[in-house]
């Protein structure tokens, strides 16, 4: 048994589509549940979920992913638990994959799979899916480089969970803290590129200024209080600024986008978004700001 779980707030339409990408999985559906967490959507996904039949809806007042998926976990069944992110399509075979590398792996093995840019059959890229498609969910480099997974694409046996402990709150990235203490507990990630899940595009370059504006008030407030942490951080903004000319050739020979044109708008958007990372990270020096779900 697999438990599915999936944090939710504030977007239903996006949740139905996870829902009908569930509800195609190669895999059994008397082999896995599902469980959304509500956390304080201004309309409860009542009426979602009851057009899915053996979804169960929980809810989680304390505000952030981490303590949703704690509640998710509270509630699951299964031995493995398999989470996703409500605006989020998983690949048909995802839970086949989950449940088929679970057994391979070795004991103690966390699995994390590619989170690819969604997009309608036959659509073009714009210039925000050509900078995501090269940039946005890089969970090989995630595992392979930093040691943990995103949570978006991420299953670990319950018992090697509960070794770890449940996530932290919203004011940190609950899934790069959890994996720090995966790996001082002694478990290890592993990247599974057949598991996959869709995530779609951001809309706007206001929607991913938004996102790098949560990450870095969660970088900072993990930061602060380590030794000549201030300077640390302004060198670190200084190397995004840095950054740009390696990247810019990223985009220039990644196999994901074809075209000259496509490469270009990348390459601006990259721009765009480095420099507000920067300036961003330079204006958290002034002191910590709150943090909360961009929805």
């Amino acid at each position: 048994m697999i438990s599915v779980i999936i944090p939710h707030l504030n977007q239903p339409h996006a949740l139905e589509a996870c829902l009908r990408s569930l509800d195609t999985q190669t895999l059994g559906r008397d082999a896995f549940e599902i469980i959304v967490v509500d956390n304080g959507s201004a309309t409860p996904p009542v009426d979602v979920v009851a057009d899915h039949p053996g979804v169960r809806l929980q809810y989680e007042p304390r505000s952030g992913p981490g303590p949703a998926r704690n509640a998710g976990v509270a509630a699951a069944t299964g031995d493995i638990l398999a989470f996703i992110d409500a605006d989020c399509r998983a690949h048909p075979d995802w839970l086949s994959s989950v449940l088929k590398w679970s057994s391979l792996s070795p004991a103690g093995t966390v699995l994390g799979g590619d989170v690819r840019i969604w997009r309608p059959e036959n659509a073009e890229l714009d210039a925000i899916a050509a900078y995501e498609s090269v940039f946005a969910y890089r969970f090989k480099l995630y595992i392979e480089r930093h040691g943990y997974s995103g949570t978006g694409n991420m299953a670990v046996l319950r018992r090697d969970f509960d070794r770890v402990g449940p996530f932290a709150g919203i004011n940190v990235a609950e899934d790069m803290e959890w994996g720090q203490r995966a790996l001082r507990a002694g478990l290890r990630f592993r990247y599974i590129p057949e598991m996959i899940v869709f995530h779609p595009a951001r809309s706007s370059l206001q929607e991913l200024y938004a996102k790098w504006d949560r990450h870095i008030a969660h970088y900072r407030n993990m930061a602060e209080g380590k030794p000549i942490w201030q300077l640390r951080w302004i060198m670190q903004a200084l190397l995004v600024f840095a950054s740009l000319a390696p990247n810019a050739v990223t985009v220039l020979t990644s196999d994901r986008l074809h075209g000259s044109s496509i490469r270009l708008k990348a390459i601006a958007v990259l721009c765009a978004v480095r420099a507000h990372r920067a300036m961003t990270m330079l204006s958290h020096l002034r002191g910590r700001r709150a943090v909360a779900w961009n929805r």
